[in-house]
């Protein structure tokens, strides 16, 4: 039997314009809030931010589907969406709020089936679930794993190195900040079902874990503080 050809309900273009209105839906509930929104004062809870954060959600979700053998498109338009009301809804109704803007805009925009329609948000809806994802629908599962993702690896050691400067501490904490992204890499792997997420982790951690050996070895204090800890333990035990 041959390989079953499905063909796309999303068009390269429709992709695109899509991609365009979750852009400007973020920027406009930034300019709609007359305080700046829910926690605008860190830099990476900007609408620049959240956009991008989606983008790396949609490559790491389509990866995962592609080779996990999901709906690839009901997984990345679902990664599209699923942070769109994020700017303007509190964190615990954030993703019902997504789910129901992608519905409203897939219905209104293209002719797209209504079973399509509703796998999307359901896995929308569903993407802050934080039990296990072994029972999830495939394409949920591959939608949370990217959001996890996103935040381990060089990608999640940039952000905490720019919160340590704008929290305007000193090179010195970085170490102690990198620490922090690799227990979230560790907490990725035990949470992460599929083969691919799994490969990812393993390949982001091993990343940090070289940039922290690399940044210990070349800030001289940093150096010189483990050595003093190494000699205080040896006395000790003596």
């Amino acid at each position: 039997m041959g390989v079953e050809i499905r063909e796309s309900p999303v068009s390269a273009d429709a992709f695109e314009e899509m991609k365009e209105f979750v852009h400007d839906y973020l920027a406009a509930s930034v300019e709609n809030e007359e305080e700046g929104g829910r926690m605008r004062w860190y830099p990476w809870h900007s609408a620049e931010y959240r956009f991008n954060h989606i983008l790396n959600v949609v490559d790491i979700a389509t990866k995962i589907a592609r080779k996990e053998g999901a709906n690839v498109d009901v997984t990345r338009v679902a990664a599209l969406f699923h942070d769109i009301a994020k700017l303007e809804a509190e964190q615990d109704l954030h993703a019902e709020a997504g789910a129901r803007i992608a519905r409203e805009y897939l219905r209104a925009h293209g002719d797209y089936p209504e079973s399509f329609i509703e796998q999307v948000c359901a896995a929308v809806d569903a993407h802050s679930y934080q039990g296990p994802l072994e029972d999830l629908p495939l394409e949920v599962q591959c939608l949370i794993e990217a959001d996890i993702l996103d935040k381990v690896g060089a990608n999640g050691t940039a952000l905490m190195l720019l919160r340590m400067g704008y929290e305007s501490r000193t090179h010195m904490d970085a170490a102690e900040m990198v620490d922090r992204v690799i227990e979230r890499g560790e907490d990725a792997r035990e949470r992460v079902e599929s083969d691919t997420a799994e490969s990812i982790v393993h390949q982001r951690l091993k990343r940090t874990r070289w940039f922290q050996e690399w940044l210990t070895m070349e800030v001289a204090d940093m150096a010189v503080e483990d050595d003093l800890d190494d000699v205080a333990t040896g006395m000790g035990d003596s």
